[in-house]
């Protein structure tokens, strides 16, 4: 297999997801997931995705679609098409899987994946957090990681465009 197909693989569909979370638990494997845009992977995504991942043995990043962005974010936006930055992120070595959300929220993917560790950016706090009922309900823990002061994709499009 080449190394962009073992990447591509870790795109996961949700029914492949489902899969693997059977046999991550058979392992007793702590699951940690997040979720975000991740429209232009910066140095603040991969301190805070490393992170993350420090918290447990397998790392899901949920990840907004094209239309999802749109919608939150205006028609400008994503810079980066989804199925790019999916394989983006898959392919950071401590990443184990990416799957794609069409929602606004990843609520949907949180009551599947039940990850025993919700993660989000240091501009959330616990209770804010979409999911986090779903994940202390189930003994689940909320982290939230603080931001790597100076990274914002919003700054780096200001940049590019000379604001």
């Amino acid at each position: 297999m080449k190394k962009l197909e073992i990447i591509e693989s870790r795109v996961l569909e949700i029914s492949k997801l489902k899969n693997l979370l059977a046999v991550w638990r058979f392992k007793s494997q702590k699951i940690v997931f997040t979720n975000g845009c991740f429209d232009i992977l910066h140095l603040g995504h991969i301190d805070y995705l490393s992170k993350a991942k420090d918290l447990g043995d397998i790392l899901i990043i949920g990840v907004n679609s094209d239309n999802s962005i749109r919608r939150i974010k205006g028609t400008n936006r994503p810079i980066t098409d989804e199925m790019s930055r999916a394989t983006i992120l898959a392919a950071l070595h401590f990443v184990d899987a990416v799957v794609m959300f069409e929602e606004d929220t990843p609520y949907n993917l949180i009551e599947i994946i039940k990850p025993d560790i919700l993660v989000k950016g240091g501009d959330y706090k616990p209770e804010e957090i979409v999911g986090a009922d779903i994940v202390v309900k189930n003994d689940g823990k909320i982290e939230v990681i603080p931001f790597l002061e100076g990274y914002s994709t919003s700054k780096i499009i200001d940049k590019i465009k000379g604001s």
